[in-house]
């Protein structure tokens, strides 16, 4: 991997997950103005099938929501099949796929409604 993780921490949100003392998994997370961009999502191979992503990807879409950004973006490799169906069950819909360096990179959206019934005035 080429990411700078000195830069993320200073630049992005990172927000943490524990199960009692243990962290188990993470979500870095971009405001990009138009959108929140979910940058890494990562669960310990330890905590994984336990619903820690699905979690942290429900923290994201509510921190999104509380921004007003109209959507969450995130990409993910192809290979990763695990990954993007757990994607398109929460509600993210494949916007596109462009080749990079010898694998299948998957850009993936999933609209937010902003205007909840019942809080405006």
């Amino acid at each position: 991997m080429a990411t700078d993780y000195d830069q993320a921490v200073r630049e992005h949100r990172i927000d943490l997950l524990y199960a009692g003392d243990e962290l188990v998994a993470l979500i870095e997370l971009v405001d990009r103005g138009d959108d929140l961009l979910i940058a890494n999502l990562a669960v310990a191979p330890t905590a994984q099938r336990r619903g820690h992503g699905q979690r942290l990807l429900a923290h994201a879409e509510a921190l999104a929501i509380e921004l007003g950004r109209p959507q969450l973006r995130l990409y993910t490799n192809k290979q990763f099949t695990g990954t993007v169906e757990l994607y398109i069950r929460t509600g993210f819909a494949i916007v596109r796929e462009e080749p990079i360096k010898g694998g299948i990179k998957v850009h993936m959206h999933k609209p937010l409604q902003l205007d909840r019934p019942g809080l405006s005035g």
